[in-house]
């Protein structure tokens, strides 16, 4: 199917020219509808669907900003890209606030920016419909909402989570902190034999070994001080249940001899108990440490690791599998818009290029707390740079910047093309918000400004293509 039947445009001015204008830059691609009037735009949005309009604020005695606050309301699927040739700092804020995506200002200096916005919005309404996709061939075979994911790697690992769900193999689980291992054990709990009897997750590596042998194993009264009852350990609380062992490379040897036995037996004592009890689950481990060396290095049991590792699944950090963020993103945002009671929000261009190009060591958790900060501080419809956390914007504006000196040239030299190439990806990241550049390099507005004019840098194309941050205040951070 071509790209112009399945992405339809709408785009409403009341100059005829600029319609023209609009159909010839875009017309080969997508299917063009324009309007000239308000009245004209809302009669095609009711018979027609529209990924995008491309909305003028001024028309004669109308206010594009009605149009535009009636499609975030009734129409949410189409995002909106306003224009105007009356640009000004109030009326790019007011769009903005109201739910457009873009802003960009007549007379068009460069017809290709049209192109690129179109693009990058369409890019994003894909990525979440895809998802939407293949999350439902998934659930065909896999019931989950757990895992939100449509990188080749995920999709990887979901197709071998359906394999062995319903086996009662062992698993082990690897992958950096925050990548969501306990979030893959539970699903291969909810997908097998058993997923009508108790998942039991235990950290091993938040508790001590004699707490976490009474957790385990169960103990009768008396048989340590504050004993003062019998208590059901979690090998007896999962039994045809799923029993989560979360860092199990932090247990003791001693304490991986006695898991071992009930591995390869399904027998264990309670502490101070004279009698055997059999248990009848499957267990799944999890580590965020490289197992195999702590096996070299004499910390964790060889016949244990090799027990467990029957089926390995290694989950990769999130910044190798980048398509992710995007589709993370978005399920966050609409997940804590949920939870606080806010209208549905968007990510704004500038948020994204920050949350993708971010390191995100603290993996797919670090994202989601940092979507929850900047949900919580949204005061509009659309996330902002300054609604993240400080610290992931200000490691964003600085990022890759030690590799942009190749060691050529004088040191003069050296440094001035260091600052050059630093305050355009500053001006970019920052989407020309000269208050916010400020905040994050240190300087004040007005040398921010010489810093520019010394360097040869031409400040107003980013101001002028992305204008709809310049009213935001330093103390909104």
């Amino acid at each position: 199917m071509s790209e112009k039947i399945t992405h339809r445009i709408l785009v409403v001015d009341d100059s005829q020219e600029t319609l023209e204008l609009f159909c010839l830059q875009l017309g080969d691609a997508y299917t063009i509808d324009t309007a000239l009037s308000l009245q004209e735009a809302r009669q095609l949005l009711e018979i027609n669907r529209y990924h995008i309009a491309i909305v003028d604020l001024v028309l004669p005695g109308e206010n594009g900003l009605d149009l535009i606050q009636t499609i975030a309301s009734d129409y949410p699927y189409t995002a909106v890209i306003a224009i105007s040739g009356q640009a000004s700092i109030e009326t790019a804020v007011a769009a903005m606030k109201l739910g457009a995506s873009e802003y960009l200002v007549k007379p068009f200096r460069n017809l290709d920016l049209i192109n690129i916005q179109v693009e990058k919005i369409l890019q994003t309404q894909w990525l979440i419909a895809e998802n939407q996709r293949l999350n439902a061939m998934i659930q065909k075979d896999i019931e989950t909402n757990l895992i939100i994911g449509n990188s080749l790697a995920i999709q990887a690992l979901l197709q071998k989570v359906k394999k062995i769900a319903k086996l009662d193999t062992l698993a082990l689980i690897t992958g950096e902190t925050g990548v969501g291992k306990s979030v893959f054990a539970e699903l291969i709990h909810c997908n097998s034999l058993r997923k009508d009897k108790k998942f039991v997750a235990v950290n091993c590596g938040s508790l001590t070994e004699t707490l976490l042998e009474s957790l385990l194993f169960g103990h009768k009264r008396g048989a340590f001080t504050d004993a003062f009852r019998d208590k059901v350990g979690y090998f007896q609380e999962a039994n045809g249940g799923t029993l989560f062992l979360d860092e199990i490379t932090e247990t003791s040897l001693a304490f991986q001899v006695k898991l071992l036995k009930v591995l390869e037996s399904g027998i264990f004592r309670q502490v101070g108990s004279d009698h055997d009890l059999y248990t009848d689950v499957r267990i799944i481990a999890a580590t965020n440490k490289d197992i195999k060396e702590s096996v070299d290095n004499g910390q964790f049991r060889e016949d244990l690791y090799y027990r467990l590792n029957v089926i390995k699944l290694h989950i990769p950090p999130l910044r190798e599998r980048k398509d992710d963020i995007k589709i993370l993103a978005s399920a966050f945002t609409s997940e804590f818009c949920a939870k606080y009671k806010k209208s549905e929000l968007k990510l704004s261009p500038g948020v994204l290029s920050i949350l993708l190009n971010y390191e995100w060591k603290g993996n797919i958790r670090e994202l989601r707390n940092a979507i929850e900060h900047a949900v919580i501080l949204a005061g509009h419809k659309v996330i902002q740079p300054d609604d993240l956390p400080e610290n992931i914007l200000g490691n964003a504006a600085l990022s890759d910047m030690a590799g942009y000196y190749d060691g050529g040239g004088t040191w003069n030299a050296a440094k001035k093309e260091f600052s050059r190439r630093y305050f355009h990806q500053l001006l970019s990241q920052c989407e020309g918000n000269f208050s916010l550049a400020a905040k994050v390099s240190g300087l004040t507005r007005d040398n921010l400004y010489k810093k520019c004019e010394q360097l040869g840098i031409d400040y107003s194309h980013y101001r002028k293509s992305n204008i709809k941050n310049e009213d935001k205040k330093v103390g909104q951070l």
